[in-house]
């Protein structure tokens, strides 16, 4: 049946929580075998623009903080926030919270004193992937098997053993672990072999997003890097990415795809966004099933979930793949105290405890209210809104706490107290 082989931990899935867990897990002396379907780590399209502060602490940890930091936007690129309430031809009204890169020092500043001097970050999967693929394969802890499919799992006490295909050779392979961890995406393989529910709801509509090279900034007087544009007729967010200004709006399930992704609802977008008739050359047109949905559980025996495998949510506030990260560095402490301190299985109970409540209290919490707040009608709601954030925009103190939460601070102190 070809190969019988050994690895402490394996990995199913090669994107960003995958490599991270893999890097982690090798720089503290740990073997890992890293299983991904693609023939390379390199997403077909950008997604996952936003690294929170407290996320850049992990690379920075591990080194790679530099690297991240020079393939996106420069470090002293103004980190913005901007609600808007309106983006009806190009009157706009501006609600900014500021999210500079000055508020990230470790001296005292208009919002007191932060917790570390990485900034938040912005920069696309499509160069995060390469950066982590590049580093992974040189450590000589890391085996990663591309083009390669998962089977069969059977789930044992003592770990798992996994039956792998060769997708290019149609070679068999087994691999026994002791840690199998999922970090397989949305559809995980993993998440299917466990029999694991994946409780919560989908959207009705769809998102539609559009990328552009063309500067679309004109006209739109100061705009920020992130923008959320809250309109009684249909909200839109607007965001700069390295290398393109990506546009998210929603759509309506009944609509075809192809109308989606047509060159007509595309001149609709920007028309609206920017007042003109202007013909925008896209780089990208996606459209997105978007959901709300956590594991029933994270964990059976020594088969663990992380990441998207384990937990959803819609895109407004940039907490999906930094929440997804979290897992990991909260899983990999776990897993090499279990490994080589002679620590308990029961360590994995807690980040199933800690990383789910997390996941329910703030991320799908707050990510829900973001997407509330942004697709508000006109009226007294949408009006009690603005209000709202107009006065975070000016407290120094509740601008403090909100950004505190976006950079995943609040979040990380939360897991803390969850023995």
């Amino acid at each position: 049946m070809g190969e019988l082989a050994f690895t402490e931990v394996l990995i199913v899935g090669a994107g960003p929580v995958g490599l991270t867990l893999a890097i982690d897990l090798a720089w503290r002396n740990v073997d890992v075998a890293v299983v991904e379907m693609r023939p390379r780590a390199a997403p077909p399209e950008p997604k996952c623009n936003h690294v929170a502060a407290r996320t850049m602490e992990i690379f920075r940890r591990l080194g790679l903080s530099e690297k991240v930091r020079n393939a996106g936007l420069p470090a002293d690129y103004p980190h913005d926030i901007s609600y808007r309430t309106t983006f009806t031809g190009q009157e706009l009204t501006r609600i900014a919270i500021p999210c500079r890169r000055d508020r990230f020092t470790r001296t005292d500043g208009p919002d007191g004193n932060w917790p570390t001097p990485e900034p938040p970050h912005r920069i696309n999967q499509i160069f995060l992937e390469p950066i982590l693929f590049e580093h992974a394969a040189a450590q000589p802890r890391i085996r990663i098997f591309n083009r390669t499919s998962v089977e069969e799992v059977v789930v044992e006490d003592t770990g798992a053993s996994v039956t792998l295909r060769d997708l290019d050779t149609g070679a068999i392979r087994c691999l026994s672990c002791r840690y199998l961890i999922g970090c397989d995406g949305a559809n995980s393989i993993v998440r299917k072999w466990m029999g694991v529910a994946f409780d919560g709801f989908t959207y009705e509509e769809k998102f539609l997003c559009l990328s552009t090279q063309q500067p679309v900034e004109r006209g739109l007087g100061d705009i920020c890097n992130v923008n959320y544009m809250a309109d009684p007729e249909e909200w839109l967010v607007l965001l700069r990415a390295p290398t393109a200004w990506r546009v998210l709006v929603p759509a309506a399930e009944a609509t075809p795809d192809e109308e989606l992704v047509s060159d007509a609802r595309k001149d609709q977008v920007f028309a609206r966004l920017l007042g003109t008739d202007e013909n925008i050359t896209t780089l990208h047109r996606t459209i997105y099933r978007v959901h709300q949905r956590v594991a029933r559980t994270y964990r059976d025996r020594r088969v663990i979930l992380a990441g998207d495998a384990a937990h959803l949510n819609n895109p407004l506030g940039g907490f999906g793949m930094n929440a997804a990260l979290h897992d990991v560095r909260n899983l990999c402490g776990k897993l090499v105290t279990i490994l080589q301190d002679n620590g308990d299985d029961t360590l994995l109970d807690q980040y199933e405890r800690q990383r789910r409540t997390v996941m329910q209290e703030f991320i799908q919490a707050q990510s829900i209210r973001n997407k509330q707040a942004i697709e508000m009608s006109a009226g007294a709601q949408m009006d009690a809104n603005e209000q709202n954030l107009r006065a975070i925009a000016a407290d120094p103190a509740r601008r403090r706490d909100y950004l505190l939460r976006q950079s995943m601070y609040s979040a990380v102190a939360r897991e803390q107290e969850i023995a």
